[in-house]
C-alpha cells in the first residue's frame, strides 16, 4: 500500500529546468497565480495545484540552503547563499503569498470546494492572513538570519581530551567512562567552554527577542507568546493546558525520576550521585557502542526497520541512496538534529550529529519516524496538506523509538547491553520530562517579561529549574554551569515555544507503544494510516486517527508514567 519509492513532483505550472536565483526571476510565476482568471470550481483546484507546485520549489530551495549551511556552518558561501534567500527573496513572497491567500478565501467559488477535504488547510490561510503585517517582513528576515547565528557560534566550539580535539558532542561520549574523574574533568571542559561564549549568547537571544516582540506588538498581540500560539496553529489546546502538563510533571513524573536516580547511585555504589554520573556504568562493565561509523549506524538503522515493516527501512535505503544523510558529529557543523521533508523531491534529509554512542541510536530511530512521516504524506495531493501539526510529528517520531526496540538485537548482540539499552531508553522517557516542563515554563516567562535583565533572566532560570529538580542528584559548586544551562537549547533560539509538543506527543508514543505490545501489525497500521493524513485533519483526529486519545490532562500523565515504570521494573 505504501512505497518509499518516491519521485520528484512533476511540473506543469513552472519549467522543468528552472532554479530559484534572484527574485526578477520568480516573480512572474506569483504575478500570474495573482493575476489569472478563476470562473470555475475546476479551474480554482488547477490554480491551488500550480500554487502549490510553485510552493514546493521554493520551499525545498530554502531547505536546501538550510541544510547545507548546518552540515558547515564556516562556509561564507553556503551563509551568504541562505541569508540572501532570506532578505531578497523571502521578504518579496510575502505580499504575495497574503494577496493570494485572500484572493482564494474571498472567492466567489469557494464553498463549491469540499468543506471537509480544505477544511484544515483553509483555517490555516485564514490564521496567515490574520497574522500577516507589511511591517513585520524585514523582522521576519531579521530573524530567520539571526536564529541561524545559534549554530555558527555553537558549531565553533570544541575542546580538548587527552591531548584530541572533540566537538562538544563528541566529547560528551567520555561522560560515560568508568573512570570517574575523566567523567568530571570532561563534564567540566563542556560546561567551561559553553561559558566562553555565554554573553555572545545573551546578546544573541536579547536581539531575538525584541524583534520577536515587535513582531507581536506589530500584529495587536499583548506578548509574543501568544502570537507564536496562533502562527504554530495550536487550535487545539491552550497556555492554561501547558501550566496544568507542568504542574502533573511535578506531581507524577518527578517522583519516578527520583526512584530512577537513586537505582543509579545505589548501582554506581556512589556516595553522591553527581551530573557527571548520570550516563556512566559500575566499573567492569563497558558503555554501550552500538555502532562505530555512520555507515555502520545507517545499515543496521535500515536494518531495524526492515524487519518492523519492509516499507520502514526502504524510506531509509532510498534516503541513503539519493545522499540524503549527514550523520557524523564533525567540528564547524551545527549542532542537534532534524529530518527536514524536502516539499518536491519527497525523500527528506536527515542532519544529526552521532559520536557512536547509544543516544544516537535513539536520535537516528527518532528522526528516521519523521522520515517515514515525510514519505507518508508526500503523496498528498497540495503542498498545505502536508503541514501537519508538529504535536502528531513528534508522536511519529518518539513511537518509532519505542516500537523499535523489539528490534535492536540488530545493535546489541550481547543480551545484557541489549537489557541496558532498553532499560537506558524507557529511563530516558520518563527523565526528559521534567526538561520539557523547565524548557516551556521558561519561554512562558521570557515572552511575558521581554524587557529583562540577563540577571533577571538567570534568577527565574534558576527558579524554574529548581520547581523540577529531583532529589537524588547534588549539584552543589556548579551553580556557574547550571545557571547557563539553558543556552545549550537549540529551540529558544532557532524554534521558539516549540518544545511542549515533545511532552504531548511522548504521552502518545507511550500510548502508541502500549498498543502496539497489544497488536504489532494493528499498531503499525494505525500509525500509517494516521501519518498519510498529514495535515488534513485536526490534531485530535489525526490522534483518532492512531488509535490514540488526544490528552495531557494530569490523570493521563499519571496512568502513562505507571505504565512505563512497571515496564522498566519487567
Amino acid at each position: 500500500m505504501y512505497t518509499a519509492n518516491i519521485k520528484k513532483l512533476p511540473r506543469h505550472f513552472v519549467p522543468k529546468d528552472f532554479t530559484v536565483t534572484d527574485w526578477p526571476g520568480l516573480e512572474p510565476y506569483f504575478k500570474d497565480l495573482l493575476e489569472r482568471k478563476i470562473e470555475t470550481k475546476a479551474e480554482l483546484e488547477q490554480w491551488l495545484q500550480d500554487q502549490s507546485e510553485l510552493e514546493a520549489l521554493v520551499n525545498e530551495d530554502a531547505c536546501w540552503r538550510q541544510i547545507k549551511m548546518t552540515c558547515d556552518t564556516e562556509n561564507k558561501t553556503l551563509e551568504e547563499a541562505f541569508t540572501f534567500f532570506c532578505m531578497e527573496i523571502q521578504p518579496k513572497i510575502q505580499p504575495y503569498a497574503d494577496a493570494l491567500n485572500r484572493k482564494l478565501v474571498n472567492h466567489p467559488v469557494l464553498h463549491e470546494l469540499d468543506e471537509e477535504k480544505y477544511f484544515t488547510f483553509l483555517r490555516s490561510i485564514r490564521k496567515s492572513i490574520d497574522l500577516f503585517r507589511e511591517e513585520n517582513i524585514p523582522i521576519q528576515a531579521d530573524v530567520s538570519v539571526l536564529q541561524q547565528q545559534y549554530g555558527v557560534i555553537s558549531g565553533k566550539m570544541t575542546v580538548t581530551v587527552e591531548e584530541e580535539e572533540y566537538t562538544l558532542q563528541q566529547a560528551a561520549k567520555f561522560l560515560e567512562n568508568p573512570n570517574r574523574e575523566i567523567r568530571e574533568e570532561v563534564y567540566r571542559k563542556i560546561n567551561d567552554r559553553r561559558l566562553v561564549d555565554k554573553e555572545s549568547m545573551n546578546s544573541l537571544f536579547d536581539t531575538l527577542i525584541a524583534k520577536r516582540n515587535q513582531e507581536a506588538t506589530n500584529a495587536g498581540f499583548a506578548n509574543y507568546r501568544d502570537y507564536r500560539f496562533k502562527e504554530l496553529g495550536r487550535f487545539d489546546y491552550t497556555k492554561e493546558d501547558c501550566f496544568q502538563f507542568h504542574e502533573a510533571v511535578k506531581q507524577h513524573v518527578l517522583p519516578l525520576v527520583n526512584i530512577i536516580y537513586q537505582k543509579k547511585k545505589e548501582k554506581l555504589g556512589l556516595d553522591t550521585l553527581r551530573p557527571w554520573d548520570l550516563e556512566a556504568e559500575p566499573e567492569g562493565i563497558k558503555p554501550l557502542r552500538p555502532f562505530s561509523s555512520s555507515e555502520e549506524l545507517i545499515d543496521k538503522s535500515i536494518a531495524c526497520f526492515g524487519k518492523m515493516r519492509p516499507f520502514f527501512g526502504d524510506c531509509l535505503k532510498k534516503m541513503q541512496e539519493l545522499n540524503h544523510l549527514d550523520l557524523e558529529s564533525r567540528k564547524g557543523k551545527a549542532p542537534g538534529g532534524y529530518n527536514c521533508p524536502l516539499a518536491e523531491s519527497g525523500a527528506p534529509f536527515i542532519f544529526m550529529n552521532a559520536a557512536g554512542q547509544m543516544q544516537d541510536v535513539t536520535t537516528m530511530l527518532h528522526e528516521g519516524g519523521h522520515a517515514v512521516h515525510s514519505f507518508l504524506a508526500h503523496p498528498l495531493p497540495l503542498s498545505g496538506f502536508k503541514e501537519y501539526p508538529m504535536e502528531i510529528a513528534e508522536v511519529a517520531s518518539m513511537a518509532m523509538e519505542l516500537m523499535s526496540m523489539d528490534e535492536w538485537e540488530i545493535f546489541f548482540s550481547d543480551k545484557d547491553d541489549l537489557r541496558r539499552a532498553k532499560e537506558h531508553q524507557l529511563e530516558r522517557v520518563i527523565t526528559i520530562f521534567p526538561w520539557i516542563a523547565v524548557i516551556d515554563k521558561f519561554q512562558h516567562w521570557i515572552y511575558e517579561h521581554p524587557v529583562h535583565t540577563h540577571e533577571e533572566r538567570t534568577a527565574t532560570w534558576n527558579r524554574i529549574l529548581l520547581e523540577f529538580q529531583d532529589d537524588v542528584v547534588d549539584y552543589n559548586g556548579l551553580e556557574a554551569y547550571r545557571s547557563n544551562n539553558w543556552q545549550r537549547q537549540l529551540h529558544l533560539f532557532e524554534v521558539p515555544f516549540y518544545y511542549i509538543e515533545y511532552g504531548i506527543a511522548q504521552l502518545g508514543a507511550i500510548g502508541m507503544w502500549m498498543q502496539f505490545k497489544n497488536d504489532k501489525q494493528l499498531a503499525m497500521d494505525n500509525y500509517c494510516k494516521a501519518l498519510a493524513l498529514g495535515g488534513t485533519k485536526t490534531l485530535p483526529q489525526l490522534f483518532t486517527a492512531a488509535g490514540l486519545e488526544f490528552d495531557f490532562s494530569p490523570e493521563k500523565i499519571k496512568g502513562l508514567m505507571e505504565f512505563v515504570k512497571d515496564e522498566i521494573n519487567r
